[in-house]
């Protein structure tokens, strides 16, 4: 594999280093302000032409290999700026399974930045068992009303729109009841919980109540029942790293916990640093299948697998090396507790690449 730049990607590179040389500084890149201001970013990615690099040209996006994402993540590392909203698993769920009337309607707001989104997926009773969950969406004429709860909703008190996942047949195989909306989070009915973590950021992660709130028919994605089909393609693309782009931040993290030291390496920072570049490895090794035309499944589980071991090793190192009074530095160690669990516990991972990857069990 030829992991250097072609011609067109350099430039592409090139073009990105310069614009971020005198914007990245403006934004913040962590805590409640680099939350507040992310909208902002997002649009100043886009307007640059440095957001949506792999998304069809028809609703906004730049239609490029997806290279030239993994490319955006690591000038982003490089430079210190903030991280590219993650985005695209939703891109990728309501492209696939949404009606043309929606792509038009939803996904050119969505890679703009002029429509902010959030997942309604996990519940306080639901999170790793997402097929268990309660929240309800009943027909009522050209609508359906919605009750329930969910939680660790990003974004959720800034979001114009949520994709939202309730059961509307309570006496089908609970997989087969589940349909999934596009409903607006600006309307009676819906009661934002936003939840303070213990890295001390307030805003990222919320709970929702939904109680009476309505949501056309017409905003319904795919066909009634069609939830769970929606679900595994976001989770699927949600637990790729070359979608999320965390490859280049451990390696910056890395180098900049070996930069405090004075002497020989802690053995928790050799191990990180071997484990990021495993990562880094990885997700070319993904890119160059993607480009091939390869379409990855429940690899994604082993993915996440990937992503959780390496999260945990570095914030592992974050604490190893003198400086842990540093805030960022605790926050990276206390933000990686939480990988073994969100998009999906390191147990399911094992348990889908056990049975559907390994055949284990069938």
């Amino acid at each position: 594999m030829d992991f250097r730049d072609s011609p067109q990607e350099a430039e592409f590179r090139a073009r990105l280093r310069a614009w971020l040389a005198d914007t990245a500084g403006t934004f913040p890149t962590s805590g409640d302000e680099y939350w507040a201001r992310q909208g902002e970013w997002h649009q100043a990615l886009y307007a640059a032409g440095f957001f949506g690099s792999s998304w069809p040209k028809e609703f906004g996006g730049h239609e490029l290999p997806p290279v030239y994402d993994v490319i955006v993540d690591e000038e982003l590392a490089i430079a210190g700026a903030p991280p590219r909203p993650s985005l695209g698993y939703l891109v990728q769920g309501l492209g696939r399974h949404g009606s043309k009337e929606l792509q038009r309607r939803f996904l050119p707001g969505m890679i703009n930045g002029t429509e902010r989104w959030c997942q309604g997926f996990s519940e306080p009773g639901a999170g790793s068992d997402l097929a268990s969950l309660t929240t309800t969406a009943t027909r009522d004429g050209d609508h359906y009303v919605v009750h329930g709860h969910k939680i660790w909703t990003s974004y959720s008190d800034v979001a114009d729109w949520c994709l939202l996942l309730a059961r509307t047949d309570p006496d089908v195989p609970r997989h087969k009841g589940i349909s999934a909306f596009v409903i607006a989070m600006k309307q009676p009915g819906v009661e934002q919980r936003p939840l303070r973590m213990i890295s001390g950021v307030t805003r990222e992660f919320g709970q929702v109540r939904f109680d009476g709130a309505r949501v056309p028919a017409d905003q319904m994605v795919g066909a009634p029942g069609d939830g769970w089909k929606l679900a595994m393609t976001v989770v699927g693309h949600e637990r790729e790293p070359s979608t999320l782009g965390y490859a280049a931040r451990y390696g910056k993290l890395v180098r900049q916990l070996a930069a405090r030291l004075d002497g020989p390496a802690p053995d928790d920072l050799a191990w990180a640093a071997v484990q990021t570049e495993m990562l880094r490895l990885h997700v070319r090794r993904r890119l160059s299948e993607q480009l091939d035309g390869v379409v990855h499944g429940p690899d994604g589980s082993l993915d996440k697998l990937l992503m959780t071991w390496v999260d945990q090793a570095v914030g592992h190192a974050a604490l190893a090396v003198p400086g842990t009074d540093d805030p960022e530095l605790l926050g990276s160690y206390f933000y990686s507790r939480a990988q073994s669990v969100m998009g999906g516990t390191s147990q399911i991972q094992k348990n889908i690449i056990a049975s559907r990857i390994l055949g284990l069990g069938v």
